[in-house]
């Protein structure tokens, strides 16, 4: 890497998991069109086709007309062959196949138990887990051999413990994970301002604090200019809570899996007087039951359950889409695709400094949440580093939080040390099996972990 008057060149990126069919593409387009920054990006994927593809992919981004910066995308045999002389290394990999996260999502329901994603916590969430982390082990033993000193961006799901993982391996790795769901409260007040004030202004003008855990990460305060938000949001919450909102008017998410109503978003605030930072089908998963009793109560609130099979139809558009776009036969748009990867990249290279929510070990910065477990504030992020803004959380949160920041650190030891006793623990602890028995639960994780038997690690096939 070297530096041309403000302009980083020469950059060398591995990117694993780099036969992604979705990010990757973002990435690739955010990259086109940051004209600070340009080099190499090797991609290293377990499936070496989608790979190839992405690399023909990605260097037909580059070369578009209207590109302001050239990349260069390889396709490599070998993680050390990613990873040797990496300035930055990107994750963005799915810990297993759809066919696991099938299990994940839908075994529990048998009993009753209803999961929106499944990918973080919940009994979904805990047995990816199990699946992630061992991959995030060798990941990090990998990072400290070949690229000790680059800087690491995560972008996998289970966030929190993914990046854990690192750390617990490589505690000097310069690690963090990246995540958009706290934009979907931030892009709510900008919709509030517009309707109340008739401002209009994107979510980088407001200024909010934030604190919790990935996916469950609360909004504590936030301003525009001099306006705190909070009176606003309460009336706005008020007007809206029975119906929803919806920035289009129509129920979009009728038709739209990711999307919500925002409505357990809204009940939540007025019940705690902090906002839950995040899609309604993250925030429901780290609660009792409250708002996935059932479909029907599901579909009451305004949000869906997205089934597997869902996903895997998704699967095969894209993959169908990047048979198109390798062979020229259909093009991407260069826009930007409202992802920070590539800006907190700008920043950690000394060409603007920014602020954004982070992921990374408590070190101090939510003085009221376990030390080491992985937390999400905003941080400062410029050439010296990344530096956390602390943020306590406030009483009512806190007392919902704090048991997945436990259960979460007890996962991750509990994969480290092969205690599958530990790990059937946090998972009776998870709060949506509150209404399964201890018998009942104890069939279903072993259910689960034989659904996932081949990325579980030893102690866990017995």
């Amino acid at each position: 890497m070297k530096y041309i008057g403000n302009c980083a060149k020469d950059l060398n990126i591995a990117y694993i998991g780099g036969g992604s069919r979705d990010w990757a593409w973002c990435f690739m387009r955010d990259l086109a069109l940051e004209e600070q920054m340009e080099g190499a990006i090797r991609l290293y994927d377990i499936d070496r086709e989608a790979a190839e593809n992405n690399a023909i992919i990605g260097n037909l981004i580059s070369g578009l007309p209207n590109a302001k910066a050239r990349w260069r995308y390889t396709a490599v045999d070998s993680l050390r062959e990613a990873l040797i002389g990496a300035d930055f290394v990107i994750i963005s990999i799915l810990p297993g196949t759809f066919d696991e996260m099938e299990s994940d999502v839908h075994a529990p329901e048998k009993y009753g138990v209803y999961q929106a994603v499944g990918d973080t916590v919940g009994p979904g969430g805990c047995i990816r887990s199990l699946r992630a982390i061992p991959m995030f082990v060798s990941f990090a033993e990998a990072i400290r051999q070949y690229a000790p000193d680059a800087w690491v961006l995560n972008f996998t799901n289970p966030m929190a413990q993914c990046v854990a993982a690192l750390y617990a391996v490589y505690p000097n790795i310069r690690a963090f994970g990246c995540c958009h769901e706290v934009f979907h409260a931030m892009d709510l007040l900008c919709c509030m301002l517009r309707d109340k004030l008739g401002v209009n202004v994107r979510r980088q003008a407001l200024r909010c604090a934030l604190s919790g855990v990935n996916h469950f990460t609360w909004i504590t305060a936030a301003c525009y200019h001099e306006i705190d938000l909070f009176p606003l949001f309460r009336a706005f919450c008020l007007e809206h809570l029975e119906t929803g909102y919806d920035e289009s008017g129509h129920d979009s998410w009728r038709g739209d899996p990711f999307k919500c109503s925002h409505r357990a978003m809204m009940d939540m605030f007025l019940r705690y007087g902090a906002i839950p930072a995040g899609n309604d089908r993250h925030i429901a998963e780290f609660l009792p039951p409250w708002y996935l009793k059932d479909p029907e109560t599901v579909r009451n609130w305004g949000f869906s359950l997205t089934p597997v099979a869902w996903r895997k139809e998704d699967l095969k558009k894209r993959l169908a889409r990047s048979d198109r776009l390798r062979r020229g036969e259909e093009s991407i748009a260069l826009e930007p695709s409202g992802e920070e990867g590539h800006l907190m990249m700008k920043a950690l290279l000394g060409l603007g400094d920014m602020l954004t929510n982070v992921n990374m070990p408590n070190r101090g910065q939510v003085p009221n949440l376990p030390l080491g477990a992985v937390v999400e504030t905003n941080a400062l992020f410029g050439r010296q580093g990344i530096t956390p803004v602390p943020a306590e959380l406030p009483g009512g949160p806190l007392g919902l939080v704090m048991p997945h920041a436990v259960n979460q650190k007890n996962v991750l030891k509990a994969v480290m040390s092969g205690d599958k006793e530990l790990a059937f623990q946090a998972f009776l602890n998870e709060p949506l099996l509150q209404g399964v028995s201890p018998w009942d639960a104890r069939s279903l994780f072993e259910e689960m972990l034989k659904n996932t038997a081949p990325y579980l690690p030893e102690a866990f096939k017995a």
